[in-house]
């Protein structure tokens, strides 16, 4: 185990305001990479790290990215108040174990108890999706509203709420995970094995689908020449052609959009938030993706002629909402049941 009991003096945190009691690490287990940070109490990353899954979504692999990650953290900023963890799939709370992730091997992992036991801190572990809302609602966008959700879209949908101040997760932590609604039962199948949950219709990996499947009729020759053939089809030059005016690529956007708004008609019916907060990839299409959510948010939510509609607003906390949230949600850490 590497030796993590380094003095004080050690430490070059960049901000001469920080004490060991106003920092914690913050680790965010997602898709395709797996990032850590030093974190302030106000949200400030002070050291950020990542390193790529490489497509290998297996336990081992997964634990020996965060013990790098971790360890080597903890070597230069060894006086912090606490670790967390968000990370894919169901996270049960408050006892930590990934129940399941659908699309990893994730099936009751204890990644937080060997965090415990590898550094001999206090770790919290919840669901991405909620410690990325936890950031918006303590530090981005949505600070200051009593009623938030907060969706991120990016290779799949993650998403969570934030009621009056405390992380909704259900009865036992596996609430809210918004991209496995079910918006169109015949729709195409998803990672987790449901048809037409909202992922399967509206992410990048949907819109890359989406595309390859368009590209061969009338109208995808801009796309064809952009990938050379529609198998090497992405989101990115989905998006550059529509930036380009593409009608197909544009249509594509709408098509998403569509799905989108659908969704999040039935969060607010839900939940009546006063923002709904987007963020994650495929959030940097703009307008391209949100003039058709606003649409069809509007077309779709109940009862649109007596109620005002939250403001849609793009995430402040961008890419590090995870390990922001994550170690915020540390903070609290020693206040939360095993």
């Amino acid at each position: 185990m590497t030796d993590i009991s380094l003095s004080r003096s050690s430490l070059s945190t960049g901000d001469s305001a920080a004490t060991p009691s106003d920092l914690a690490v913050g680790v965010d287990i997602g898709g395709t990479k797996i990032s850590a940070g030093i974190v302030t109490a106000s949200g400030k990353v002070l050291r950020y790290e990542e390193r790529p899954l490489l497509n290998v979504l297996d336990e081992s692999s997964t634990t020996t990215i965060v013990d790098e990650l971790v360890l080597a953290l903890l070597q230069d900023y060894p006086d912090v108040s606490g670790i967390g963890i968000g990370c894919a799939g169901l996270v049960e709370w408050p006892s930590g174990v990934v129940r399941y992730a659908a699309n990893s091997s994730y099936r009751g992992y204890l990644i937080r108890d060997h965090v415990e036991r590898r550094t001999g801190m206090r770790t919290v572990i919840d669901n991405d999706g909620n410690v990325a809302a936890w950031a918006e609602y303590c530090v981005g966008a949505a600070k200051g509203h009593p009623i938030v959700v907060a969706l991120t879209v990016g290779t799949g949908i993650g998403g969570g709420a934030c009621l009056d101040g405390q992380i909704f997760r259900g009865s036992s932590g596996l609430g809210l995970e918004i991209g496995h609604v079910v918006v169109d039962p015949k729709g195409p199948r998803c990672g987790c094995g449901n048809r037409g949950c909202l992922e399967s219709r509206v992410s990048g990996t949907a819109l890359a689908r989406r595309a390859r499947e368009a590209a061969t009729a009338v109208g995808g020759e801009r796309l064809i020449e952009i990938a050379g053939t529609p198998e090497n089809i992405t989101g990115e030059m989905v998006f550059a052609a529509a930036s380009q005016g593409d009608e197909l690529a544009v249509a594509l956007y709408d098509e998403m959009g569509f799905w989108l708004g659908i969704g999040i008609a039935s969060l607010v019916t839900v939940f009546d938030p006063t923002i709904v907060v987007l963020g994650g990839g495929m959030m940097a299409a703009g307008e391209l993706l949100l003039r058709p959510t606003r649409e069809s948010l509007a077309k779709h939510v109940y009862a649109r002629s007596n109620r005002q509609l939250p403001s849609l607003c793009p995430a402040k906390a961008g890419s590090r909402a995870g390990v922001v949230g994550a170690a915020l949600l540390a903070f609290d850490g020693a206040h939360s049941p095993k």
